[in-house]
């Protein structure tokens, strides 16, 4: 199995170090050298010109249910399924959202995160709208983000 990490870094940049107005800016360091400016959610404190955690984790469940494609372990999603069974998208987009809410020990939680997916098909026979719901299906089965959340995921394809 491949192993994957991230570099983050954050500094005090107030003369303070008080809850309500410590900086949470800080940066992700990806692969490739990538760098990511990422703050809280601007309703926890947070810079609302940067990236947040939550945005990051819907970036990384979307991702995953259009991309990812491991032959070892015939884990196919929506872009290697259409693929595999010759269907030609032209291209792909998403909205997902989440939402937040507490689970059973009340603690606040990313409680549901909906994918709202619009995938544009070319060739001679673009599938139809059955066929779309059953590619996203066996993706969402086989995203190891999305099996990997406590929270619910829902898929909402848009025609």
């Amino acid at each position: 199995m491949a192993d994957f990490s991230i570099g983050l870094s954050w500094r005090r940049a107030t003369p303070d170090f008080d809850v309500k107005t410590f900086s949470r800016d800080h940066v992700w360091r990806l692969a490739g050298g990538q760098t990511v400016q990422g703050s809280a959610a601007p309703d926890y404190s947070g810079n609302p010109a940067m990236s947040n955690p939550e945005e990051a984790l819907l970036a990384a469940l979307s991702s995953c249910h259009m991309l990812t494609f491991l032959a070892s372990c015939h884990m196919l999603t929506f872009l290697a399924i259409a693929a595999v069974r010759r269907l030609v998208v032209d291209s792909y987009e998403d909205e997902p959202v989440a939402e937040l809410g507490k689970n059973d020990q009340g603690k606040v939680m990313v409680a549901r995160l909906t994918l709202r997916p619009r995938a544009t098909f070319g060739g001679s026979a673009p599938p139809d709208e059955q066929v779309v719901r059953e590619l996203h299906r066996k993706a969402k089965e086989n995203c190891f983000i999305g099996n990997s959340l406590l929270s619910q995921v829902a898929v909402e394809p848009r025609f």
